[in-house]
């Protein structure tokens, strides 16, 4: 085997590698999206629920989170206890008093595994019996 050869080779082996380097999926650390929510994203519900809960496709940051239930008057109406389950860092929830009928608006601010702050909000309503 020549110079060349091992040359050629050695350059179609660099081509194969690069191709195979920009075909692999690369990780990405993306923003954390909220997927779940009880109640549910725009519901409408016969009776007050005890805590208002949301879940994200990926575990949040335990610091600067922020959960919060508002009223059609823009009064906020939750006891402001945001908690977040041990086991599962994706999950955060509220409770509430006893609500009257109403539209309410859930907000929340979370700190995603990238660090960037993620803000959102979903409504639900309370029906009159």
């Amino acid at each position: 085997m020549t110079r060349r050869d091992i040359i050629s080779i050695a350059k179609s082996l660099l081509r194969i590698a690069i191709i195979a380097n920009l075909a692999l999926p690369l990780p990405v650390f993306a923003h954390a999206i909220m997927v779940k929510a009880q109640p549910a994203v725009d519901s409408t519900i016969a009776e007050s629920p005890k805590q208002v809960d949301v879940w994200f496709n990926d575990k949040v940051g335990s610091e600067y989170k922020a959960l919060a239930v508002i009223n059609s008057a823009g009064k906020r109406v939750d006891n402001k206890n945001i908690e977040q389950e041990t086991f599962d860092q994706s999950h955060l929830y509220i409770t509430v008093p006893d609500l009257p009928p109403d539209t309410y608006t859930v907000r929340y601010r979370v700190v995603s595994i990238d660090t960037h702050i993620v803000t959102g909000k979903f409504k639900f309503t309370i029906k009159k019996p």
